[in-house]
């Protein structure tokens, strides 16, 4: 594992996403994953995803939200990948 995450994916997935158990879902995933972060729902009914790590896994996790494979219903999600903060040491919710 390298010392510190390379990339950071900051998304926000739209659609029935709150109430489903889609946090602890992208919760699980991020950790397959070995990835730091969060997930939080937000006041307009999205929720917020941040995830750092190797730019393949970022990749991957971000290819997961878009997958239809995840818990309640995803129309979008809006997302950038760009070079990793290093600020989280663990995935949690909010």
């Amino acid at each position: 594992m390298p010392d510190a995450p390379a990339a950071r994916l900051r998304a926000r997935v739209t659609g029935m996403v709150q109430g489903v158990g889609f946090r602890y879902w992208t919760l699980a995933e991020a950790e397959k994953r070995a990835l730091v972060g969060s997930a939080g729902n937000m006041p307009d009914g999205t929720v917020e995803v941040i995830a750092e790590g190797s730019r393949a896994d970022v990749e991957s996790m971000l290819a997961w939200l878009r997958s239809g494979g995840t818990p309640g219903r995803v129309d979008s999600v809006q997302a950038t990948i760009v070079p990793a903060t290093g600020e989280f040491t663990e995935f949690s919710l909010f």
